[in-house]
């Protein structure tokens, strides 16, 4: 009888393979949200469209992270701007699960236009503006009790602690 063998641990993978892993785990992850929006019908709210920009960021970074095959400083580096854009998807799905559980009288959805175009310029504010219409603070749709903006921000919590694996690991 074969003996079962050992799950192989993240150290095992190169960064190159891990970073293509995290690619095609963001592609599948907004593919899923496109689903949802185009087939089931749910609409997107603003803050949801804010995350999938941050997902759209980390496929990316990972993606050149990737096809460049870094060495110990680029594994940093990738690591480092993986995790920044993490954070910064996981800070408005926070907000978002805070928003659903503690729904305001009013609709609340997001930085309002002047912080967007101050921050984000016109070019990525308008996308933002005009693509998100459903309300912040609903739940229209659930899986094992959570909410997208939940499930969004585990995704984002997990990428963030891969980001800060990478980085240690690079260091080394």
């Amino acid at each position: 009888m074969p003996t079962p063998t050992a799950m192989p641990a993240l150290s095992d993978f190169s960064p190159r393979t891990l970073l293509l892993a995290l690619f095609a785990a963001c592609t599948a992850l907004l593919g899923f949200g496109l689903y949802l929006q185009h087939a089931v019908g749910l609409e997107p709210c603003p803050m949801c469209i804010m995350q999938r920009y941050a997902f759209v960021g980390v496929g990316l970074v990972a993606l050149i992270g990737g096809l460049h095959g870094p060495r110990r400083t680029g594994t940093v580096v990738y690591g480092a701007l993986i995790g920044s854009l993490a954070l910064a998807g996981g800070s408005v799905a926070a907000r978002q699960t805070w928003l659903q559980r503690s729904p305001p009288d009013l609709a609340e959805c997001g930085p309002g236009l002047e912080y967007m175009l101050e921050s984000f310029g016109l070019a990525q504010s308008l996308p933002m503006i005009f693509r998100g219409g459903g309300d912040c603070s609903v739940i229209d749709w659930t899986f094992l009790g959570l909410s997208l903006a939940n499930w969004s921000l585990v995704t984002f919590a997990a990428v963030a602690a891969f980001a800060l694996w990478l980085v240690v690991r690079g260091g080394r």
